[in-house]
């Protein structure tokens, strides 16, 4: 346990030291948030833009991570000791959602704080809907690292797996902003079901239909993870 507490550490201090996850997991929603301060009810961005925070790191950031340590051979020599490879990619998780946990609490703490945003009405459903939702992308994340033959591949589906579901499924922008016939579409993408859990905790009418929907796809993609993922 110590040693599986250790790697944890040195991952996250690792994903902390990488200028472009500290730029698009807390620099670059902060910014977009500085940026829309003039709206009224500010919180009403806040589930997207922590939803966009949680994207970028399972989608982008942790399929390049793990396809660099196979590239690098690093999986499969860690088998012959005992932070085992599964242990380095449950690790991997866990730094990614420490990052997302910090990006967040700063951008909620900016908008509530410094913008005068309302606060969410159920913390512990938010908090929920926040670990539900970082375990899914990550769980997608690692079918792209399992698919892609390379870092680089990695981080290119990951960006084309990401920013459709960010910009049509009411991340980068309010879903009641975008035509019709997109927030149709967007209704369908998994991110979408992660920023209507959060929003729902937000504003004090959580329902469990969306946490059920993160869980499911979070165990089938699980399993093809499982399945499609080379450690070599």
């Amino acid at each position: 346990m110590k040693a599986f507490v250790q790697l944890s550490v040195v991952e996250l201090k690792l994903l902390a030291r990488e200028p472009s996850a500290l730029f698009f997991m807390v620099a670059f929603p902060l910014m977009l948030l500085i940026l829309t301060s003039g709206t009224d009810r500010i919180e009403i961005l806040l589930p997207g833009y922590i939803s966009m925070i949680l994207a970028i790191g399972g989608l982008t950031t942790m399929p390049a991570i793990v396809a660099t340590y196979r590239e690098r051979k690093m999986l499969r020599r860690l088998a012959t000791t005992p932070a085992t490879p599964i242990n380095l990619l449950i690790a991997q998780v866990i730094a990614q959602l420490l990052m997302g946990l910090i990006g967040a609490a700063i951008l909620i703490g900016v908008g509530v704080i410094g913008y005068g945003g309302e606060p969410p009405a159920h913390p512990f459903a938010l908090a929920l809907a926040f670990l539900l939702s970082a375990l899914m992308l990550c769980s997608m994340g690692l079918i792209i690292a399992g698919l892609a033959p390379r870092a680089r591949i990695a981080d290119l589906y990951g960006m084309l797996v990401m920013f459709p579901m960010i910009f049509i499924g009411g991340a980068a922008m309010p879903k009641e902003v975008l035509p019709s016939g997109v927030r149709a579409i967007g209704d369908y993408l998994p991110l979408s079901q992660a920023i209507t859990a959060m929003r729902e905790a937000w504003f004090g009418s959580p329902t469990l239909l969306p946490l059920l929907i993160l869980t499911g796809i979070t165990v089938v993609c699980t399993v093809i993870a499982a399945l499609v993922f080379r450690w070599d």
